[in-house]
């Protein structure tokens, strides 16, 4: 698949993002000149806004297409996700002590909170192709011992008392037994719907080899899988296997998508590079999809906590390839919560740097400069002033000034230990920018990388950060831009609130170790 040439404008090189699985990321349009209009809209529109299906390319055989069209079932239960069947079964589980004594109402709510957390964490609310209440039980109880037992020392240490701690523990069990036969009868119900076809996804397989076929043979058999296949799509090489027909090769992947309202993609065994199907996959409308994938040895022993399959073959969840819907506003709540206390707590910092720079350069102490955040948006980012550049054009396109003259010895020691950077806690708070995320970086150094490197391009799903997965990894100044871009595309598609905060640390280890620049 070629790659869309260049455009004028640094943004318009990130044509090929998309918003996040499942959901269109909560984005607000604004316009943007020039032809990166259509670059940033399109990726970004609401779930509510949502663009005219794509024509299809010519050639695409619709008449092969519109038989697979959906079903009335998947088109009512498109909105359905996994957490919303279990999760409340859960908490009402986990709170109906309160409707025998409300003497340990505190308890009981710490207890169905942590229980809820701790679940979540370990990916009991994610989606299976095979359920079995029977598969989750180990984990499950492994969680609820976890979750009795840092409430049992909560307890004891609150209340030096044998028989009420005894009281509120038989609670704790009473609940922990209930979360698994509220469970057990959820999976009952979930098979149920599934064979009796009132509960499905539209599916497309991706690849036509053995595997992929084996699979569009099973879901069509075994509907308690949850999906419904509704096509093969490959590599135009396959196109005459004369396995099963297939709806159009990979280019049409997209337009296919939205014809066929599909929900989930089925990567099996695809004639075609993976950098190929990674592109692909980051289309707008494929990047709302739920990716699963049959490992390469998919013959082999499945590791791991929770192993799912289709018909004995094994099948993984890929994880999301961008952040957005519940994980987008995690990270924003928790954005917004760094930055208010950091820049209270820092308020002395703040002005200590603040004085500093006034007397090392007089009048201007906060440097204003044009970066590209998410999706290719500019902004002005806001920096402790440690020099003062010749001219505009210099500020935008100097690489480095590490070793400038013109960086007095307060401004050295700033930019050493990132002191420069403490005004964008600012940027953080007004939505430009993340506490974590790639680093930003001025619009011609961005539209220069996007030719050299293909995937630099992918960075800006997510906003940019004050610190990011590079920095902390060693990768600043003068490292190569290809391995940047590799750590901060690892950074989208693994991002958990653990991993902002480890970044965190890192960063506060960084400062005072001065390894800046």
């Amino acid at each position: 698949m070629s790659r869309q040439p260049a455009m004028s404008h640094p943004a318009a090189s990130a044509t090929h993002l998309g918003g996040g699985p499942q959901q269109a990321v909560e984005h607000q349009e604004e316009s943007i000149d020039g032809a990166a209009v259509t670059a940033v809209i399109a990726p970004v529109r609401s779930a509510k806004e949502q663009p005219a299906p794509a024509a299809p390319r010519a050639g695409l055989d619709t008449t092969t297409v519109l038989p697979y069209a959906s079903s009335r079932a998947s088109k009512r239960t498109r909105w359905l996700r996994a957490w919303m069947m279990t999760a409340p079964i859960d908490v009402v589980a986990l709170l109906t002590p309160l409707l025998l004594t409300q003497n340990y109402w505190r308890g009981t709510l710490v207890n169905a909170g942590l229980t809820v957390a701790i679940f979540a964490a370990g990916g009991l609310y994610r989606a299976r192709r095979h359920i079995s209440i029977l598969d989750e039980l180990p984990s499950l109880s492994g969680r609820l011992l976890a979750s009795a037992a840092v409430v049992a020392i909560i307890a004891a240490e609150r209340h030096d008392s044998v028989p009420y701690v005894s009281g509120f523990m038989q609670d704790v069990a009473l609940s922990a037994g209930l979360v698994i036969v509220g469970r057990a009868v959820n999976r009952k119900f979930i098979l149920i719907a599934r064979k009796r076809r009132w509960v499905e996804h539209n599916a497309i397989i991706v690849g036509s080899g053995p595997i992929g076929v084996e699979l569009a043979r099973l879901l069509r058999r075994y509907p308690q899988y949850g999906l419904r296949f509704v096509g093969l799509v490959d590599a135009p090489s396959r196109q005459d296997t004369g396995s099963l027909p297939l709806i159009g090769n990979l280019n049409d992947l997209e337009a296919l998508t939205r014809m066929l309202q599909c929900d989930v993609l089925v990567i099996a065994d695809p004639d075609c590079p993976e950098s190929t199907l990674m592109e692909l996959l980051l289309q707008p409308a494929t990047s709302r999809c739920d990716l699963w994938a049959v490992p390469r040895l998919w013959g082999s022993r499945s590791h791991g906590g929770h192993p799912d399959h289709v018909g004995a073959i094994p099948i993984v969840k890929i994880g999301d390839t961008t952040l957005s819907g519940p994980r987008w506003r995690i990270k924003r709540a928790s954005d917004v919560l760094f930055a208010a206390v950091a820049l209270l707590v820092l308020s002395p910092v703040l002005l200590l740097c603040a004085i500093a720079t006034f007397l090392d350069g007089g009048r201007g102490i906060f440097f204003y400069q044009e970066r590209i955040g998410r999706y290719g948006k500019p902004f002005q980012v806001i920096k402790f002033r440690s020099m003062r550049p010749v001219d505009e054009n210099e500020s935008q396109t100097n690489w480095s000034i590490a070793h400038d003259r013109r960086v007095g010895p307060i401004g050295r020691f700033m930019r050493r230990t990132s002191l420069d950077e403490l005004p964008q806690l600012w940027n953080i708070l007004r939505g430009e920018m993340s506490v974590v995320g790639p680093r930003p970086e001025r619009p011609y150094f961005v539209e220069k990388f996007s030719a050299e490197y293909p995937n630099y391009a992918m960075r800006h799903r997510v906003p940019v950060g004050l610190t990011g997965l590079a920095q902390v990894s060693g990768l600043r100044g003068d490292t190569p831009i290809s391995d940047r871009a590799r750590f901060d595309n690892y950074y989208v598609e693994n991002w958990s609130l653990w991993l902002d905060i480890k970044i965190v640390l890192r960063t506060v280890a960084e400062v005072f170790r001065g390894g800046g620049r």
